[in-house]
């Protein structure tokens, strides 16, 4: 086990990035939990974590925000060893022709561009350390056929997928995994956009019956924070809750 390691999570303030946090706290020195508007949500774990965690707020759509917050890391020299990015813009059901360029190119500065600068940034101390790892939260959009009225989401989510495998083959020999994580639906505040019957036709098409929990995809991602998985990199992980 590495000491003074740092973890660095993006959307923290969401079900899965307080979670995450919670269950691997006792494996990291300093937590860095990012959030935009939702600071409320983090303060139990500020109580529980005390100085161990430094909540940080950046609006990901703005791209003076994202460079104040690297700029605040950046002069009280804190270098993550590990970043997971949990922050997105929320899927819409939306048929393409109601949809403008806008909206992707909004997506994409949203979801892409912080995090292209974020690893900018901590990637060239990973590659001095020998060490790092990065995960991108993606979507099951990417991992077959995507369901419909989701291009704007599904098109963000296939940048990032983009991103990860450079990436991954990029820093191979710099003992830097990057992996991304591809759930099935959540049940979390996440889908507040999308109309409940949606939400329900895919619950109904899973081998279970249901949405996933926030529980049930975590586990993932803290293996691939951990040690056991080291060697493991460049994959696409899928969620499903299937029993098989």
């Amino acid at each position: 086990m590495r000491e003074n390691k740092t973890l660095f999570v993006t959307g923290a303030s969401s079900e899965l990035g307080t979670a995450l946090i919670e269950q691997v706290a006792d494996n990291y020195d300093t937590i860095v939990a990012h959030y935009r508007s939702s600071v409320s949500r983090l303060l139990p774990l500020e109580e529980k974590l005390g100085e161990k965690l430094m909540m940080i707020q950046a609006d990901f759509a703005d791209s003076m925000s994202v460079r104040s917050m690297l700029d605040f890391m950046e002069e009280r020299e804190i270098k993550p060893d590990h970043v997971v990015h949990l922050a997105a813009v929320p899927m819409e059901n939306k048929h393409f022709k109601k949809q403008s360029w806008c909206n992707f190119a909004e997506n994409i500065e949203t979801d892409l561009r912080p995090i292209v600068e974020i690893l900018d940034v901590f990637l060239p101390n990973m590659a001095k350390q020998k060490y790092g790892k990065v995960i991108f939260m993606l979507t099951s959009c990417t991992v077959g056929m995507p369901p419909k009225f989701t291009t704007v989401y599904t098109t963000a989510k296939y940048a990032l997928l983009g991103l990860m495998k450079s990436l991954s083959v990029e820093y191979a020999d710099k003992g830097i995994t990057v992996n991304g994580v591809s759930p099935e639906m959540i049940e979390t505040r996440f889908l507040k956009d999308l109309p409940d019957l949606i939400k329900e036709m895919n619950a109904n098409e899973m081998p279970m019956g249901k949405n996933l929990t926030v529980d049930e995809v975590v586990p993932t991602l803290s293996f691939l924070l951990s040690d056991g998985a080291d060697m493991i990199s460049g994959q696409n992980i899928a969620i499903t809750d299937s029993k098989h």
